[in-house]
């Protein structure tokens, strides 16, 4: 079995390669958005021309952007959504809610500091873990039985 696995929410840390590299034995397919700040903010204008007012600039951006997340959502069989300590991504609990109406298997990536916050996208996930290396080892009870 090979598990597609989304990897969604903040970008200004490596849990996306912590987590790649702890799986990288298992056979896992992982997605993820655009982590390049200036490429996902200016993609819409980029390839639909320049906008001169920043709401329509932003517009086409995110409307770009959704097209990526929202085929990968649908084809993730797991999805990881990271909250970060630094900023609040708005982006991520909107990725967790598309996700649990899809139906997805939920993994929820934060510290401490978020449990109050976040309780109610907690409360839709399966697994509430604080650290990638728990992501890992969810994928690799989840594709091989194994405990740490």
């Amino acid at each position: 079995m090979q598990l597609s696995v989304y990897l969604a929410g903040e970008i200004h840390t490596d849990w996306r390669n912590q987590i790649q590299q702890g799986a990288a034995d298992l056979s896992v397919r992982f997605t993820g958005p655009v982590t390049d700040h200036a490429s996902s903010d200016d993609c819409g204008v980029a390839i639909m021309g320049s906008e001169d007012q920043k709401y329509w600039h932003d517009h086409k951006g995110a409307k770009l952007n959704a097209i990526r997340t929202r085929q990968a959502l649908a084809e993730a069989d797991i999805v990881v959504v990271r909250f970060g300590e630094k900023y609040k991504q708005w982006n991520a609990a909107f990725d967790a809610g598309y996700a649990a109406a899809l139906g997805k298997s939920l993994i929820i990536l934060h510290g401490p500091e978020h449990q109050h916050a976040l309780k109610e996208v907690d409360a839709a996930a399966l697994a509430v873990v604080e650290t990638p290396e728990q992501v890992v080892q969810i994928l690799r009870y989840t594709l091989t039985g194994q405990l740490p």
